[in-house]
Order: C-alpha cells, then sequence, then structure tokens
C-alpha cells in the first residue's frame, strides 16, 4: 500500500471538492482545478478530508495510482490555495526579456528574439528586464494554479538558451547551480 496514498488530504479554509463519480473539482481563492482520477482507486470525501482508497491492493498498476492520484489531488488542493511559481535568470551580456500581450519574448544572442506563446492561466511577472553584465542577470517569474503547467512552461523557457558552462551565459533557474568548466590553456613560448 502507497504511504502517500495512505495520508488523508487536509483541505484549508476557503477551499472546497466536488465529486462527481471519477470526476475531482477543487475551488479555492485563486481559482478551480478539475481532474478525472482513473477507476482503479476510489476517492471519497470525508468532512475537511479527502482519501483516496486502493480497493485491488494487489493490483501493482492500482498500487502506482493510488499515490499519484493522492500527490495529483494535493498538488491541486495547494495550488488553489497558494499558487505554485518558479523563477528564472537570465545571463548573458545584451540579453534582455520581454511581454508583448499573450507572448514572451527572449532575447538571448540568436538573430531574432524568440517569441513564446503564454499558456492560459499562466502569470509571467518581470522583474529585471534586461541583464547589466554578466554579473545582474535579467529576472522573471513563472506562476500558476497548475504545478505541472509552470514547470513545463518554465522548462521551454529555459530550453531556448540552456546554460553554457564556460561563461555560464543562458536561462536558468534562481538558485541553479551550474558546473563551469576551464577554458583552453595555452603555453607559452614557441615550438623546439
Amino acid at each position: 500500500m502507497s504511504r502517500i496514498g495512505k495520508k488523508p488530504i487536509e483541505l484549508p479554509q476557503g477551499v472546497s471538492v466536488e465529486l462527481k463519480g471519477q470526476h475531482v473539482k477543487i475551488t479555492g481563492r485563486l481559482g478551480s482545478l478539475e481532474m478525472d482520477c482513473h477507476p482503479v482507486v476510489k476517492v471519497r470525501l470525508d468532512g475537511n478530508k479527502v482519501f483516496v482508497e486502493n480497493p485491488t491492493p494487489e493490483n501493482r498498476f492500482a498500487k502506482q495510482m493510488h499515490g499519484t492520484t493522492s500527490a495529483l489531488i494535493a498538488n491541486m488542493v495547494k495550488g488553489v490555495s497558494e499558487g505554485y511559481s518558479k523563477k528564472l535568470e537570465i545571463y548573458g551580456t545584451g540579453y534582455n526579456v520581454k511581454q508583448e500581450g499573450s507572448k514572451l519574448l527572449l532575447n538571448v544572442g540568436f538573430a531574432n528574439a524568440v517569441a513564446l506563446p503564454i499558456p492560459a492561466g499562466i502569470k509571467v511577472q518581470i522583474e529585471v528586464a534586461a541583464t547589466k553584465g554578466n554579473e545582474v542577470p535579467a529576472k522573471l517569474t513563472v506562476s500558476g494554479l497548475d504545478k505541472q503547467l509552470v514547470g513545463e512552461f518554465a522548462a521551454v523557457i529555459r530550453r531556448v538558451r540552456p546554460p553554457e558552462p564556460y561563461l555560464g551565459k543562458g536561462i536558468r533557474y534562481a538558485g541553479e547551480v551550474i558546473e563551469r568548466k576551464v577554458g583552453k590553456a595555452f603555453a607559452s613560448g614557441g615550438a623546439k
């Protein structure tokens, strides 16, 4: 039996859950999220707690879905009550970021700016629009209710120009440590 699946999911103040068969809808102060649960698990509401039950513990797939469903519902509860965010930093001289309507424009060393459409339900906040040398990065925050959508869009942004190992230029998560490589060393003196 799944240890994560056995734990009841506490509902914070202001969060409500609607169950219609295997369909779960969670509403909070920031919005609402919906999910269809797999039929091998059962979801029930008891007061201000949500329980995910596995009626067939001998079934291997049911064991897997037990913990997964419980974690997904817990993430939805946290999303509608607190929300999720990922901070990104852009290093590199002349690199910058700006938002035009529902597109994010990244100038990160290519001939043209890279335009990324911002998915529905995602907010992008730009704290520092342009880099100042290699020491002061451009900073932006991706936030939203859905943990998967926030992480996926942050990964799409990072994938445009991943940090390179020599100077560390590129897009990285805030606090991410880049393992640096030493460049080529030239020996002094002529050939003998």
